[in-house]
């Protein structure tokens, strides 16, 4: 036991624990104990991680890879990673850099590890991932949330961006397409935005997870596209995590300008120092060789989600934007809040996932882990036998609030 005047630091209690994990754990629990739980909450595809990139972990270990590598990642990997940007973008990056990092979330770490100092404020949109403004806070900033429309379909409104503005505004965090509502930011909206960030020399951080996981003809619009000149003021955050069905072997990077990048491997070498070196290697095989993994995910994902967005615009009271990337849905339940069965009152989003959880065993996150409690994420990131099934237990027990 701690001695009595024992006091945690005050970083650690104003954070509170990834709430989409400690859904996934909740549900597991009733599952291993019997329950028959659908699990709609964890953001990781279903398909296992390609064979050739699961050999070459496996060979990389055989071969002796399993000790130190540079802090900042094998030199192999990061001049594939600059490979891809540029054939994909047409950005030229030069291997140093890059960082490749623990997963793409220890890489923002780092990112606002680097740039924050006490009171800097960084924008931040909403609906955002859950970490973004947690992370902010660890480094010492103050995250500024600037809220998104759904009837805009989410998108930035430059105006509405610019009444959050301080002369504290350090950043700005793009997410496009976008956990948890899975939109994508329009080119007219980013050309704002880039004017403003380079106007006011703002760093922009942008998280491109989901950037090979989109449902559109085109290309989608990014901010470096937008207005090229933010090259040097703008860090790229992405990975194998979703694109490769990676989630588990920790691998993501960060790219930007050179000095921003030197101060986040002075951070990651007192702190992780270098990821896994057999994971290094698995992600290379994966940027070098076969690309149809990515777009079979897409395909597989497509039906899932036509389903599920039209099965959820059929419940009366309830609206849901279609995603045009990601592999989330996130539909207003709002409608329902006030509502009740059994004596439990749905008071907000946490409230109705609590309740779906317990009367109709389905796992999902509650919107107020994302900014908006109107609204509950879903993943399709699952079979579509669980999806209609998942369905047909959440109008059931929606049915029967009253």
């Amino acid at each position: 036991m701690l001695p009595e005047k024992f006091v945690l630091a005050d970083r650690v209690l104003q954070v509170a624990p990834s709430p989409t994990l400690a859904v996934n754990a909740k549900a597991k629990a009733l599952k291993a104990a019997g329950a028959d739980v659908l699990n709609f909450s964890v953001g990781e595809p279903d398909m296992p991680t390609p064979v050739h990139v699961c050999e070459a972990g496996k060979r990389a270990i055989d071969q002796g890879h399993t000790r130190y590598t540079p802090v900042a990642g094998i030199v192999e990997l990061r001049a594939a990673i600059c490979a891809k940007v540029k054939a994909d973008h047409d950005w030229a990056y030069e291997p140093d850099q890059v960082q490749v990092c623990c997963g793409g979330k220890h890489g923002l770490y780092n990112i606002f590890q680097a740039i924050l100092n006490p009171g800097d404020e960084v924008l931040i949109p909403a609906p955002y991932w859950v970490s973004y403004p947690p992370m902010v806070q660890l480094a010492g900033g103050t995250p500024v949330i600037v809220p998104l429309a759904e009837a805009n379909n989410f998108d930035l409104d430059p105006e509405v961006l610019a009444g959050y503005v301080t002369a504290k505004t350090k950043a700005i965090v793009l997410n496009s397409p976008s956990n948890p509502t899975g939109a994508v930011f329009s080119q007219k909206a980013l050309a704002a935005v880039a004017q403003m960030a380079y106007k006011n020399g703002w760093l922009v951080i942008s998280d491109d997870m989901y950037e090979e996981l989109t449902y559109t003809d085109v290309r989608i619009p990014h901010i470096l596209h937008a207005d090229p000149r933010l090259k040097e003021q703008t860090v790229i955050s992405n990975g194998v995590s979703k694109s490769f069905a990676m989630t588990g072997w920790r691998i993501g990077w960060s790219i930007g300008p050179m000095e921003v990048i030197r101060a986040m491997n002075r951070i990651q070498s007192q702190s992780t120092s270098n990821p896994a070196a057999p994971s290094q290697y698995a992600a290379l095989a994966a940027l070098q060789g076969p690309q149809e993994f990515p777009g079979r995910l897409r395909e597989a994902f497509i039906p899932r989600r036509a389903f599920f967005v039209d099965a959820l615009q059929s419940i009366p009271g309830v609206t849901c934007v279609t995603p045009k990337g990601a592999f989330y849905v996130f539909p207003n339940f709002s409608a329902y809040y006030g509502k009740s069965c059994n004596g439990q009152v749905i008071e907000g989003s946490v409230s109705l996932a609590d309740y779906l959880l317990s009367e109709a065993k389905v796992a999902t996150v509650p919107g107020a882990a994302f900014g908006a409690d109107a609204f509950i994420r879903f993943s399709f990131a699952t079979s579509m036998e669980v999806i209609v099934k998942g369905m047909e237990r959440i109008k059931i027990a929606l049915a029967a609030l009253q």
